[in-house]
């Protein structure tokens, strides 16, 4: 009984070798690519949250100076989160928050260049839309006419279409050509929430183009007979 055993077991080693001599080095090589992915996942997640703690930081720094009215400070603090932790949502949304108040004190080629970069650096669909709309209303304050319908062209996100209808509607207002911003002006007026204050004022800016809302209006339900 015990050499029927050890003949099994030499057996089973003898194939275990075989496996081994033929599959080893591939095993081998696979685990070590899975460690080392795990090792550099575990690195990446170091990494990601040290940029971000230092990158908060610098986000404080310019909400201070947004709170002093400081574009000065901002504005340093600003280029320094671009400049060394661009690829986190802390100097995306310092970049909004520096371009406003630099637009506040006066420094629009600044605001609008912050607001510039945001747009291209974030892949936050909505500070990307935020920006693009507060970009859009510099350039018009600045008779950039084409930039703004440039910088509005292209997709929004969903909760932003009405929003960006109404201020290529503006663009086009200001601009005389009353049939385009009557056009848009009605994209946004269905856009937005009917619940939604600012669609009174889309409303108004409709009809002081002499445009008919019960071109737009849905229709009035008869009255159910009891």
């Amino acid at each position: 009984m015990a050499r029927q055993l050890d003949l099994e077991e030499q057996e089973q080693l003898d194939q275990l070798r075989h496996f081994w001599k033929q599959y080893g080095n591939a095993i081998t090589w696979f685990l070590i690519a899975v460690l080392g992915g795990f090792a550099a996942w575990n690195g990446w997640q170091y990494w990601q949250r040290s940029q971000a703690a230092q990158a908060s930081v610098l986000y404080d720094e310019i909400d201070r100076a947004a709170g002093a009215g400081d574009p000065v400070r901002a504005e340093q603090a600003f280029n320094d989160i671009r400049d060394k932790f661009g690829r986190t949502t802390y100097a995306h949304q310092g970049g909004l928050m520096a371009a406003r108040v630099l637009a506040q004190k006066g420094k629009a080629d600044a605001a609008r260049a912050a607001l510039q970069w945001v747009t291209e650096a974030s892949g936050d669909a909505g500070l990307k839309a935020v920006a693009r709309l507060r970009l859009a209303g510099l350039q018009v304050e600045a008779k950039a006419f084409d930039d703004a319908l440039k910088t509005l062209t292209g997709s929004f996100p969903a909760q932003f279409e009405g929003l960006a209808a109404d201020r290529r509607g503006d663009v086009y207002n200001l601009q005389g050509k009353a049939t385009e911003a009557q056009a848009e002006y009605a994209k946004a007026w269905k856009a937005l929430d009917a619940e939604a204050e600012y669609r009174a004022l889309v409303e108004a800016k409709l009809t002081a183009l002499g445009f008919d809302m019960q071109t737009i209006k849905p229709a009035a339900q008869p009255a159910v007979k009891s």
